[in-house]
């Protein structure tokens, strides 16, 4: 028999397991949905302190997300927009190309805290306008079994590296 989950976390409770030390990528992140029985969902509290952004510019093409600002002020980068964003504002980050594009940056002098939400895809597609880059991962949360990173320039053709000639048939 499985044990019960308890279905709700307080805030002050998450636990940031999800610490990003890179220059001006640089956060804290604590996971929530698995924590409380979430299937279908994925929501985590994160930390950015004063003059960071958690991630590089980018769009999704399967998890639409939405963010809740809870502490903080900063800038929302949006598609070719910029946004000023401040507590209790609430972002709709919906799926689709460049236009969609976001970036959370704290331009404010203390931590920012927002709440992320996302739907759960099986697949995703991201990409990087700023780079230049896809990211391709499949797979459950938390399981996937492939994750790749390309740059967009690297477009083959589709045939590329297939041979031409019918693979050999078992004479079984």
């Amino acid at each position: 028999m499985r044990e019960a989950i308890k279905p709700l976390m307080n805030l002050d409770e998450v636990e940031f397991d999800d610490i990003e030390d890179n220059g001006y990528f640089t956060s804290r992140r604590g996971q929530i949905s698995d924590h409380i029985g979430a299937r279908r969902l994925g929501y985590n509290l994160t930390e950015l302190p004063p003059g960071k952004a958690q991630c590089p510019f980018h769009n999704h093409h399967g998890e639409e997300e939405m963010f809740l600002i809870l502490e903080g002020e900063g800038e929302l980068r949006f598609g070719d927009q910029r946004f000023s964003v401040r507590r209790h504002d609430v972002i709709a980050c919906p799926t689709g190309g460049p236009e969609t594009a976001h970036q959370i940056i704290n331009t404010g002098s203390t931590t920012m805290r927002y709440l992320a939400l996302s739907n759960v895809v099986d697949i995703e597609v991201c990409e990087y306008p700023d780079s230049g880059k896809l990211l391709v991962a499949s797979g459950p949360r938390g399981q996937r079994g492939l994750r790749k990173i390309y740059r967009a320039e690297d477009e083959v053709d589709y045939y590329e590296r297939e041979s031409n000639v019918a693979p050999p048939r078992d004479a079984g």
